[in-house]
């Protein structure tokens, strides 16, 4: 078996951590006892790019058990947790191609080994397998019934080839299901994205000024949290029908520009590029800090930071780089390198909340087997009836019973 990890010595300490994520995550452990017992996935190669985390190591598993063959690369350089990667290839024997780290050439490097493998079926997070299948290895796309989408940005991108008509098999967007996006994206970057924040800086977030930018189903979650936690909270936004919903959820909304000048903690969670631009940098004050909570690391215009700055940046902290800023010496706090700071900086979703999510795309994975021919070349997303198996699953983990109309 072929892999390409930092060091497979580290496999004791990752089983521990993914038998201590499972033991959180009833709804997949559940999924995985009936996928043991029907194989749903015999035969089938599954070539998955998503964070190699131990929630994500779960799902993995899930598919293994079910009959797959797996092979895992990393969908962030940055997010990858090594002692995972090392017991997936050790104690499982699914190939893992991913290195906490790991420069551009070897991300990419690492995605098209995980395309040798000849998948059926594409596990993305972010669209970077889907985008390299369709500009670089158009030759394998009759061989793929579909893919499953995890992300935000990752079904924005799928829909924009869909339009253009670049798409050739169906995608399922599983970010789009509701016990995807109302509980990962809001309760799962609420608190992870925060948690991160805090690990990297150590700051206090009360009394703080925190502009949570974009009022997305993270954005909520995230701007939520930061109140909790006794922070005033500024929500700037494009889409007025958001804007007026976080007046309604009783933020104040404003420009970014007008943001800029007065916030402590900035929190891209856009799914745009530079929604934190060169001229809101300019004017933000000493010591302010930039975070990021969306998949790719462009909503922060790096460039623009490093074009203000006078030199590079100190290394202050683990995952705090500053930048000082010509010509008055204030200082700029970088998180995570721009990059997911819940992942870079801290572990990411609680497993609870990954549960559902992973849940999600292992049962989009069967549904994907099952009725790929069906499916148009398009963005599709999971039946309603799923969203209530798996919300059903979740309620029956928690000792939960709701009536039923008679």
């Amino acid at each position: 078996m072929d892999f390409d990890i930092k060091n497979p010595a580290l496999a004791t300490e990752g089983r521990y951590k993914i038998e201590w994520n499972e033991q959180q995550m009833p709804v997949l452990l559940a999924i995985r006892e009936r996928f043991a017992r029907e194989q749903p996935f015999r035969g089938l190669r599954i070539s998955a790019s998503l964070h190699v985390t131990a929630k994500s190591a779960a799902l993995m598993r899930t598919l293994q058990a079910g009959g797959a063959d797996v092979v895992f690369c990393a969908s962030n350089p940055l997010s990858t947790q090594d002692d995972v990667a090392a017991s997936l290839v050790v104690n499982d024997e699914i190939p893992v191609y991913a290195i906490r780290g790991e420069d551009m050439p070897t991300y990419y490097r690492h995605l098209n080994i995980t395309l040798d493998h000849r998948p059926t079926l594409v596990m993305d997070d972010g669209c970077d397998l889907l985008t390299v299948l369709h500009t670089e290895r158009k030759s394998q796309l009759s061989e793929i019934i579909g893919s499953t989408e995890a992300t935000t940005t990752g079904v924005i991108r799928a829909r924009a080839m869909a339009k253009s008509g670049m798409l050739h098999f169906p995608v399922l967007g599983v970010n789009d299901s509701l016990t995807k996006h109302y509980y990962d994206n809001r309760y799962g970057t609420g608190q992870s994205a925060l948690d991160g924040l805090i690990r990297a800086t150590n700051i206090l977030l009360a009394g703080s000024t925190v502009v949570v930018c974009g009022y997305g189903w993270c954005g909520r979650g995230v701007a939520e949290r930061a109140r909790g936690m006794g922070a005033q909270v500024i929500v700037t936004e494009v889409d007025p029908l958001k804007a007026l919903e976080a007046v309604m959820d009783g933020f104040r909304v404003m420009p970014i520009a007008e943001a800029a000048r007065v916030g402590n903690v900035f929190i891209a969670v856009t799914g745009n590029k530079y929604a934190v631009d060169q001229a809101h940098i300019a004017q933000m004050p000493d010591q302010a800090i930039l975070s990021n909570a969306g998949h790719f690391d462009v909503e922060i215009s790096i460039p623009a930071l490093e074009s203000l700055s006078d030199g590079p940046p100190r290394q202050v902290r683990p995952n705090v780089r500053q930048y000082t800023l010509r010509p008055n010496g204030r200082r700029i706090n970088l998180v995570a390198e721009g990059r997911l700071v819940n992942l870079v900086a801290g572990e990411g979703h609680p497993p609870t909340v990954m549960d559902m999510t992973f849940a999600n795309q292992a049962l989009g994975a069967e549904y994907m087997l099952k009725n790929h021919a069906q499916l148009s070349h398009e963005v599709h997303t999971l039946p309603l009836a799923v969203d209530q198996h798996i919300a059903s699953l979740k309620l029956k983990s928690l000792g939960i019973e709701i009536d039923v109309i008679a």
